[in-house]
């Protein structure tokens, strides 16, 4: 497992223009199941693509020689985009046939793809809806778990699930980088544990003037391009 830090000022997450402008654009897919009759909690269907995405990065096929390897080195060295899309029934079967991976939660199932082409989406892919996955809790999260990652989210800003799962996969992704190789393995082994949380203004604040990962988005969609957007608190990086 080799480590390969992203130097920050050459993040992928970043609204400046880069040499990562210049590369070849691909997407990371994610599809979230949202049955009518029994929709995933928000929280844990976005903790569930946080580690949906940890899964993909760490998948011997990822890796090395790989059959998805040359996709990822190829998404990484380009603007990271991760794209959820949601599906239901016949919809859903028909993802779980392409190549991929399931990541199950509590209530969430997500099934992350190799990257594609910005413009190269698989068609039973490209017909998925983006919009709609207006999620709720039926409680309020528990308090996290201090020993283990949080990924904070930015509390002034609002977003759909699907744009807060793909902003919590970035910060699942900018940790995984800053881990040394020994950080990354027990992180893998333990079954990547993590928790999606909101924090409140003044914490927000102190989080942001930390030295933890920060997710400023491209600003694509939804929100305003350099916007914070998560903190990525992995016990290791504190």
């Amino acid at each position: 497992m080799s480590h390969d830090p992203t130097p920050l000022d050459d993040s992928p997450f970043r609204s400046e223009p880069s040499t990562r402008d210049q590369a070849p654009q691909y997407v990371l897919p994610l599809v979230v199941r949202i049955e009518r009759a029994a929709p995933p909690a928000r929280t844990d269907a976005l903790e569930t693509a946080a580690r949906a995405v940890l899964v993909m990065l760490n998948d011997e096929r990822s890796r090395g020689d790989g059959e998805w390897a040359q996709a990822v080195r190829d998404w990484q060295d380009a603007r990271i985009r991760k794209v959820v899309r949601r599906a239901r029934g016949a919809e859903w079967r028909r993802a779980e046939a392409l190549p991929g991976i399931t990541v199950t939660g509590k209530s969430a199932e997500v099934r992350v793809f190799p990257p594609v082409p910005l413009d190269g989406w698989p068609r039973d892919l490209a017909r998925l809806q983006v919009s709609g996955t207006e999620l709720e809790d039926p409680e309020p999260p528990v308090d996290a778990d201090p020993s283990a990652p949080v990924l904070w989210m930015n509390p002034e800003l609002g977003m759909s699930a699907g744009k807060a799962m793909a902003q919590a996969g970035h910060a699942a992704q900018l940790a995984w980088w800053e881990l040394s190789d020994e950080e990354r393995a027990a992180w893998r082994d333990a079954g990547f544990p993590l928790a999606v949380r909101t924090p409140g203004p003044d914490r927000w604040r102190h989080l942001t003037a930390s030295r933890l990962p920060v997710v400023r988005d491209a600003g694509f969609t939804e929100i305003a391009p350099g916007s914070c957007t998560v903190v990525a608190d992995h016990p290791a990086l504190r």
